[in-house]
């Protein structure tokens, strides 16, 4: 078990979990029957499931790649710590216990699992072919906010579909920065990714415009998130304020000729961001 959750990276599912929570709690807020914790457990199960899904599949697919890449190599399948074999019945496993979970959730989540698999095990793909790789990645992310939402109500609305628009750009931007690291590599390997299109200048200033449309969506939705829900407003503010501090605190860490900063401007600036935003706003809606 240890193996697989380094294998999925299991602690980066903070990244998208505080947005599906705030999309659930929004659904939940806006009914007004009161908190299942049936449904919340399921809709948290489906984010684990799903995630751990595409991650393992993306590892698997990328094996020979990771084989050949001196940061990536210790990576437990080109490692021999986890066989191709085990990793692909992994990913069948949650594949099938997402899709039993959306069962019991609703119909609509139930019809619509497939498309979810397959945005989120699609993205593997990409790389071999666009460097807008790093924006279907995102599409996989921001569907957690819209699912979440659409678990608690059955039905679609505007503020989840902008938070996940909002993750979307949040996700492509910070994926660039950390793509950063392998521009010359996936040169060679004919590989695709905006750092080896546009190079490390170009790629940073493209994730930063990618934030700025992050924060332009967060503010939007906020807005009609408030006329929604009168009650959401200063704790909501608060948290997207952080939020966006934190973007802007992430592109000062990271230059085109110094990446020693990577890790700490994409694991830990990201998930504090998302882990602040996502409790100031679930906190607001509930008081």
């Amino acid at each position: 078990m240890k193996k697989f959750l380094s294998l999925v990276k299991f602690s980066h599912t903070l990244f998208a979990m505080p947005f599906a929570l705030v999309g659930f709690f929004i659904g939940v807020t806006e009914k007004g029957e009161g908190l299942s914790w049936q449904l919340l457990g399921l809709v948290v199960l489906c984010m684990v499931f799903a995630r751990s899904a595409a991650m393992a599949f993306n590892r698997l697919l990328d094996r020979d790649v990771d084989a050949a890449n001196p940061r990536t190599r210790m990576r437990e399948i080109p490692a021999g710590i986890i066989s191709p074999r085990s990793a692909l019945t992994f990913v069948a496993l949650n594949c099938c216990l997402f899709i039993a979970a959306t069962y019991f959730i609703n119909p609509v989540c139930f019809y619509l699992s497939p498309v979810a698999l397959a945005v989120v095990l699609g993205y593997s793909y990409t790389k071999r072919f666009t460097w807008l790789c790093h924006l279907v990645l995102g599409l996989g992310l921001a569907l957690a906010p819209v699912g979440a939402y659409l678990a608690a109500t059955g039905r679609f609305d505007w503020v989840p579909v902008l938070y996940g628009l909002a993750v979307l750009l949040w996700t492509g931007g910070f994926d660039i920065i950390y793509a950063l690291q392998d521009e010359e590599f996936d040169q060679r390997q004919q590989l695709y990714s905006i750092p080896a299109f546009f190079g490390k200048f170009r790629a940073l200033r493209i994730s930063e415009w990618m934030h700025a449309g992050t924060a332009g969506l967060m503010v939007y939705a906020g807005r009609l998130l408030h006329f929604q829900l009168p009650q959401a407003q200063h704790l909501l503010w608060l948290g997207t304020g952080i939020f966006l501090a934190l973007l802007v605190y992430q592109h000062r860490l990271v230059k085109p000729n110094d990446l020693s900063r990577v890790d700490l401007a994409f694991f830990t600036t990201n998930g504090i961001a998302s882990l602040v935003f996502g409790t100031l706003t679930i906190l607001d809606l509930l008081i």
